[in-house]
């Protein structure tokens, strides 16, 4: 089962409100530098409930899925 795993986030926030994550901050305290936004959208995490924006990021060369609930930021995590 997956669980919320709420993370530390480090942003880049545009003009237009739209923001564009740069680093991950791992519970455990390692930093993580997302080396590519590939997607964004409106969405809803299956796994764990709730969700609100889905970032898709390349993460040391892995897919991953980050997403923004009420100002929060999570992963899911095993």
């Amino acid at each position: 089962m997956n669980r919320k795993v709420f993370v530390d986030v480090v942003l880049l926030k545009y003009r237009d409100g739209k923001s564009r994550p740069l680093k991950i901050q791992w519970e455990d305290g390692t930093v993580y530098l997302v080396e590519r936004l590939l997607n964004r959208c409106q969405t809803f995490s299956r796994q764990t409930g709730g969700g609100s924006i889905r970032y898709t990021v390349q993460i040391n060369g892995r897919e991953t899925f980050l997403y923004e609930e009420n100002g929060r930021w999570f992963v899911e995590a095993k």
